[in-house]
């Protein structure tokens, strides 16, 4: 009984604080906590550097005094605590006479031991980058669309004649030479499979969308995986049980998110490998629709985390475009028809990437009639 009473005082951050503050200064993303009447109540060492202000400075006074009055943030701060789930919106422009105008993604949660407290995590980007990962599928999509009715029609014919010259040479060739006629009909299969598959990539017509539960797909890509692809890789679940309906294409879905999942267990590795699948409703995404002035909102967050090496910084630019792969025997396919899959159905894909930490993002349109999380 003794031991249990003094593992619950450990967890309580007022009898600990030290222990509190040194995990929190061990984040690299500003993190501070906010009590009920809106005054900082601790912050970590990339909150200071974010507010540039000291905690000893900031403690105690109101966020509203660096944050402007108008933010969201307030509003989300109300939300949490009011609920006892967290909140989050992608995209959030923070003003301050302090530091000007920041980029960010919010993550805010309650604190339950601490009455009326919320705990407020952020990870700053830059404009230019989020519309960088906006555009990025559109642009890869186009690109090899461009490139796959070329090949298709440049290609395919004259291989369909080699690989019939080559049969026909078979009939009367050596034993030696038969050898170089099926090396020969070989070759010409494996370029048309590589065109079939480019081929993929040419087709323009609008998909076939209805609402769909993410969560269902999810499951079919967990199984899937866990009996291929990603057997011997711990698959981990992170989901948000009350999103709402996702407007897409079951089939497409699949297929895409197989091939993120098939990259994480390659990438992981079996011998400590494990891939988080997640979803997260998430306010704040929102992506302007070409020829016109309307905007789309995305508010359905699908992840796909994986704890390998990370993706190589020089290619981290060119990842959604064709034949760039990190793999020796890659095609460097996969990631642009899961840009083209994302950008048929209206969405947006980022990734964030670091050693031990990759995560895929896919940002999706609830389907109509369907209430938020």
């Amino acid at each position: 009984m003794t031991g249990s009473r003094t593992t619950a005082r450990h967890l309580t951050p007022e009898s600990d604080g030290f222990e509190a503050s040194a995990i929190l200064n061990a984040l690299a993303e500003p993190v501070f906590v906010v009590d009920e009447a809106g005054r900082f109540r601790r912050l970590n060492n990339a909150a200071e550097q974010f507010f540039a202000a000291s905690a000893q400075t900031l403690i105690g006074r109101p966020v509203s005094d660096v944050i402007a009055a108008d933010s969201p943030v307030f509003h989300l701060m109300e939300q949490a605590r009011g609920g006892a789930n967290s909140v989050a919106q992608y995209g959030v422009t923070i003003e301050s006479p302090r530091f000007g105008s920041r980029y960010v993604s919010i993550e805010i949660s309650p604190i339950p031991e601490m009455r009326g407290c919320v705990a407020v995590a952020m990870q700053e980007r830059t404009i230019a980058r989020k519309i960088d990962h906006q555009l990025t599928h559109r642009n890869a999509a186009r690109s090899v669309t461009a490139m796959a009715a070329m090949l298709a029609h440049e290609v395919k014919n004259p291989l369909s004649g080699i690989r019939g010259a080559a049969q026909l040479l078979e009939q009367s060739a050596s034993d030696e030479d038969r050898a170089l006629t099926r090396l020969i009909t070989e070759e010409a299969d494996r370029i048309v499979s590589l065109v079939d598959r480019m081929e993929m990539f040419s087709d323009v017509r609008p998909i076939e969308r209805g609402a769909l539960n993410i969560h269902e797909v999810l499951e079919h890509v967990r199984r899937v995986a866990q009996n291929g692809v990603a057997r011997g890789v711990r698959i981990r679940e992170s989901y948000d049980p009350s999103l709402p309906a996702v407007l897409g294409n079951r089939d497409l879905l699949i297929q895409a998110l197989l091939n993120l999942v098939k990259n994480a267990a390659e990438a992981a590795g079996e011998e400590d490998g494990e891939i988080v699948l997640s979803t997260r409703y998430q306010q704040g995404v929102r992506l302007a629709v070409p020829g016109s002035g309307s905007r789309v909102d995305l508010p359905l967050m699908v992840g796909v985390q994986d704890n390998g090496p990370g993706i190589p910084e020089e290619l981290q630019a060119h990842l959604f475009d064709p034949f760039v792969t990190t793999k020796s025997a890659g095609k460097g396919l996969g990631l642009a028809l899961v840009a083209k899959i994302v950008g048929d159905h209206g969405g947006v894909i980022e990734f964030d990437s670091e050693p031990r930490r990759t995560i895929f993002r896919i940002m999706l349109p609830k389907a109509e009639g369907e209430g938020g999380a």
